[in-house]
Formats: structure tokens, C-alpha cells, sequence
């Protein structure tokens, strides 16, 4: 009988990688409730009532952060030989006991334990790395609009994230918000381990499903997919895959975008509150609202495959520096919202452009590991950010 219930697959209308990203999207918004973006948004509230300093929070977030850098190497071995189907219902119920623990703390250091044991699992097994290895394995000819999809996973649901526990904060307290994620969290355990696979050679289908068609295989040379012909995916190992240039140069790209944009979303809303003269609740809404505006990489992960990721990539990241030197002279709400609204649209899609790339380059045998492995040198950025 469980045997059976194990081995249980939906019939769907659509192909079932679909179904995967969906199931990712809901485990990622249960996660995002310990990430950086929505910590920065809610640390008002929790100050409010604990008299803690605001620099207690980036402590916290820069720990975590760095913590599950150095976790990432593994889980990426992990999630190459095993899948999200054991390793996110895991993350899932090690957030939903932290979101409790939170929702009860006394002391800095009961928050700080929380946090930090929350953020370093959830980041690579909930929001970026097992994800993003799931979608790599399900798809090819798609992959670049499914990686872009899966980018935008976080930041809308921290956009959402920081509204409702907003909310909850003035209507109740941030500590019931904290309680109900951690119930949302255990809620979706068993259905993740149903619904999840490896790959979609495990329930009988291919990459894009079975009218599915390899597109282009880029080379580490740098030349774009449209300069190569059609053929089946070569994948690199991990040995293979260090020892050539474009890899260590994706990696500090990663690097410069992931300091950039960390230090926009973690700091945003005491800038503007401060700087600009908005208030608690007007500096967070401008926060969502260039968050959620991440959908607009769903059209980077068009334009990546008539540009290639890499000509893209260009054009996200010197927008985004452009934007940066514009928000030093914010100082109205309406100067802020055309801030967020330029930012959401170009920095967003600069980790998801790394992440195609290195798809594009390597393949999917390895895409785990080799996402891990450079893992602990961008969340280093994130949590210096």
C-alpha cells in the first residue's frame, strides 16, 4: 500500500515539469519568510517590540547566510544523485520547527539560533539550489524560461511574504505570521514527497516531455547557441568543469550581482525611511513592488534564447548599475517607486542569466554540484551585501 502511494503519479494535461516548478514555488514561499528580502522588510516590527537594535538583523541574515554557502557544496552532490523529492520535504519541516521557534523567542540569542538554522537549510534546499537543479534536469528546450521562472520564485514570494506578515504584524503580532508559515511549511511536506522527482526519466518521460527538442549546445568557448548545431546534451563532471575559464569568470559574475542587489533588498526600506522621509508602511510597499516586478524575467528567459544569456547578461547588469547611482538621489515616494520599478525589471534577472549559462555550458549531470560549488563564494557577496 505505500509502496503504491510512493510510486503514485497525477495524470496532468501538461507536462509534468510544470508541475514540478509549481511544487518548488509553494516550498519556496514558505521559505522565503527567513530570506534576507523579507527580513529587511519586517525588522521594523520585530525591533518595535524587542527594543533590538537594527544591526541584531543583518548579523543574523550575514550568519545564515554564510552558513548555508557552506552547506551548499553538499546539498548540490546531494541533489544531483537524490532529487528534491527527499531533500525539500526535509528542508520543509527543519524551516516549519524554526518558523515556530521563532514565533516564541525571548532573546537574541533563541533568534538568532533560529534564524540562522532556518536560513542556511532553506536558502539551498528551498529556494535556490535544488529548485533550480530540478528544473535544469526536467527541461532543455525550455530551460531558460523555466530557470527564469524559477528566479522569480523568491523575490515574488517575498514581496507577498512581506505584506502578509505586515499585516499579520498590525492586526496580531509578527510572532503569529512567523506560526502560521511554520504550519504552511509542515502542510506541504507529504504533498512534495508525492509530487516530487528526480528527473523525468524516472516516470517515463524526457526532458520537455516526449515531443520534447534539444536545442543548441553552447561551448565554454563563449560562442552563442546559435552558432551551434542541434545535437544531444554533452555534460561536463565537476573535474572537467573547473578547470576551463567561463567558469570561474560565471562565478564572479555572480558574485558583483549577488553583492549589488543583496545590499539593495536587505537595506532598502531603513533608506528610504530615513533618507527619502517615507514611512514604515510606504518604504515597504516600494520594496514589494520592485520585487514582484522579478516576473520580468520570465521575458529575459525569452530574450536569452534569441540573444543568448550571455549578451543579456550585459545589458541586466549595467542597467542595474546605472539604477544604483540613481538611488542616491531618491529623496520622494514617487522618485522611489520609478527606483523599484526599473530595479525589479533588471537586477532580478542577472542571477538567472548566470544560471542559464551554466546550464548551457555544462549540462545537467553535474548542474548540482557545480551550482553548489560556487554557492559558498556568492553567499559570501549575499551576506557581506
Amino acid at each position: 500500500m505505500l509502496n503504491r502511494l510512493f510510486n503514485w503519479q497525477p495524470r496532468t494535461p501538461f507536462y509534468y515539469g510544470w508541475l514540478i516548478l509549481g511544487m518548488s514555488s509553494l516550498a519556496t514561499f514558505a521559505a522565503s519568510g527567513v530570506s534576507q528580502v523579507v527580513l529587511g522588510g519586517i525588522q521594523v516590527y520585530v525591533s518595535e517590540e524587542t527594543r533590538w537594535d537594527i544591526s541584531t538583523f543583518s548579523y543574523a541574515a550575514t550568519i545564515g547566510t554564510w552558513c548555508s554557502g557552506l552547506i551548499a557544496p553538499f546539498i548540490g552532490r546531494l541533489a544531483d544523485r537524490y532529487g528534491p523529492r527527499w531533500l525539500m520535504p526535509s528542508g520543509l519541516l527543519i524551516a516549519g520547527v524554526c518558523f515556530l521557534l521563532l514565533s516564541g523567542v525571548s532573546s537574541v540569542w533563541q533568534f538568532y539560533a533560529a534564524y540562522i538554522v532556518a536560513r542556511a537549510v532553506s536558502n539551498p534546499v528551498l529556494i535556490g539550489l535544488v529548485p533550480r537543479t530540478a528544473a535544469v534536469n526536467f527541461f532543455r528546450r525550455r530551460r531558460n524560461i523555466a530557470l527564469a521562472l524559477v528566479s522569480t520564485f523568491r523575490p515574488i514570494a517575498g514581496a507577498i511574504n512581506i505584506q502578509l506578515i505586515a499585516l499579520i504584524a498590525i492586526s496580531q503580532s509578527w510572532r503569529d505570521a512567523f506560526r502560521y508559515l511554520g504550519i504552511f511549511a509542515f502542510a506541504l511536506v507529504i504533498p512534495v514527497v508525492l509530487l516530487m522527482r528526480r528527473r523525468p526519466e524516472d516516470i517515463g518521460l524526457q526532458p520537455d516531455g516526449a515531443a520534447g527538442t534539444p536545442p543548441p549546445q553552447p561551448s565554454p568557448g563563449g560562442r552563442g547557441s546559435s552558432a551551434v548545431a542541434q545535437s544531444p546534451e554533452t555534460s561536463w563532471t565537476v573535474r572537467e568543469a573547473i578547470r576551463t575559464r567561463p567558469y570561474w569568470l560565471i562565478v564572479a559574475t555572480a558574485c558583483m550581482g549577488t553583492l549589488a542587489s543583496s545590499s539593495v533588498g536587505f537595506s532598502l526600506v531603513p533608506y528610504l525611511v530615513e533618507g527619502a522621509g517615507l514611512s514604515v508602511t510606504a518604504a515597504a510597499g516600494v520594496l514589494s513592488f520592485g520585487t514582484v516586478l522579478s516576473i520580468a524575467n520570465v521575458g529575459w528567459g525569452v530574450l536569452s534564447d534569441k540573444f543568448t544569456p550571455r549578451r543579456c547578461l550585459m545589458v541586466t547588469m549595467i542597467g542595474s548599475g546605472a539604477l544604483l547611482a540613481y538611488l542616491t538621489m531618491v529623496d520622494s515616494l514617487a522618485e522611489a517607486l520609478v527606483f523599484a520599478l526599473v530595479w525589479g525589471v533588471f537586477s532580478g534577472a542577472v542571477g538567472s542569466m548566470e544560471n542559464m549559462m551554466l546550464a548551457q555550458y555544462y549540462g545537467r549531470d553535474s548542474y548540482g554540484s557545480l551550482l553548489g560549488l560556487f554557492s559558498p563564494f556568492q553567499t559570501a557577496a549575499l551576506g557581506l551585501g
